[in-house]
């Protein structure tokens, strides 16, 4: 299904109720990192309009509704529901699908505008909650955790993404995901010196020595990690090499960049130094990317809720989240939402009817 024209798209966004046709309108509007204010005018305006019992706040690109005010009749716990506005980059050249009226194709149906329909959803029965509840909407987080309006949010207006429990509308098939994986990227520097390629001798060559680094994070498989009976693969890649000046100079310098993506059981530092120890040669270490794992929680009882109504086992995170700013700033978090992550951050994103409802119908009941 697809959401065609401004004004129908406008229209759509401010009134629908079923969740395929808000889905087709919310990715009808795109929203590119770093471009996200027309999606942010929209969703603002929807929840100023039709989210009786929430205050609207509007912090940048960065929208939050929150109940407030007296806890009569409600249990105390505020749970937190965050899903990010922007998207990669569209695929050029593609060519849109044919329309069904139970599935939405398209940028971002999956990661993740079905999850911030569902919130919107949500928002609408906020009056009448069982709990207290904030729903954030923000930006950037396309662009790496450091950008990521959720990290702004944290830094400068902690008292509006604050709660006991909360739940990343991340895509997971509708099985919640328990924790996430941290990613740390550290740039390794190896140092040479330069001479004529017709007399290397006279030099020593940078990539060369970081040759035996090189294939020492190729052979290196790291062990799963168990947290909770939840089997938590790690990865460690190379993903950048640069050396060299041209092709008859012996290299002075190589840098090699080493992304770990590391179970929740290890800290930074920990993390680090796994990957310092492969790599004993280095001259320097520089961590250019931090973000922080987050254990499972599942022993919350907020969790234990969010399990029940999934009726499902859940899976360990593979990847990271925001759920991980969330665990870092005390709050713990699952990821539960819409449609199948392996579909993410491809031409192929789609997102059923069946998807949408069924998180729909799972979230609701941590309200009722």
């Amino acid at each position: 299904m697809t959401a065609r024209g401004a004004t129908g798209v406008e229209e759509t966004l401010a009134r629908a109720g079923d969740p395929v046709a808000l889905t087709a309108a919310l990715v009808a509007v795109a929203s590119v990192s770093g471009r996200e204010e027309r999606l942010a005018d929209l969703i603002e305006r929807r929840l100023r309009t039709r989210g009786a019992g929430l205050v609207v706040r509007r912090i940048g690109n960065n929208v939050i509704a929150r109940t407030e005010g007296s806890t009569r009749g409600r249990s105390p716990e505020r749970i937190v529901f965050a899903g990010h506005l922007d998207t990669v980059p569209q695929f050029p050249g593609r060519t849109p699908p044919e329309p069904d009226p139970d599935t939405v194709a398209g940028l971002g149906a999956v990661d993740m505008k079905g999850g911030l329909a569902v919130m919107l959803l949500l928002a609408e029965r906020a009056a009448t909650a069982n709990r207290h509840c904030t729903f954030v909407f923000y930006d950037k987080e396309e662009t790496g955790s450091r950008g990521s309006g959720m990290n702004m949010l944290f830094a400068g207006h902690r008292e509006l993404v604050a709660g006991d429990f909360a739940v990343l509308l991340e895509p997971t098939g509708g099985t919640v995901e328990a924790g996430c994986q941290g990613n740390l990227v550290v740039e390794l520097g190896f140092v040479g010196r330069r001479a004529h390629t017709a007399r290397p001798w006279r030099g020593t060559n940078a990539v060369h020595r970081a040759a035996p680094a090189l294939h020492r994070i190729a052979d290196f498989v790291p062990e799963p990690v168990v947290i909770d009976g939840l089997h938590y693969r790690q990865a460690l890649s190379v993903v950048g090499v640069d050396g060299g000046v041209q092709g008859n100079v012996v290299p002075d310098s190589c840098t090699v960049r080493v992304n770990y993506r590391h179970a929740p059981s290890l800290d930074s530092a920990a993390a680090t130094r796994v990957v310092l120890d492969l790599a004993p040669e280095a001259d320097s270490a520089r961590v250019l990317l931090d973000s922080p794992p987050a254990a499972p929680s599942l022993s919350h009882p907020l969790a234990g809720e969010l399990l029940k109504a999934a009726a499902a086992p859940p899976r360990p995170k593979l990847g990271w989240t925001d759920v991980g700013r969330f665990a870092q700033h005390g709050v713990p978090a699952a990821n539960f939402g819409p449609g199948d992550s392996e579909l993410a951050h491809t031409p192929d994103e789609t997102v059923t009817r069946a998807d949408l409802e069924r998180a729909v119908s799972v979230l609701r009941t941590l309200l009722a």
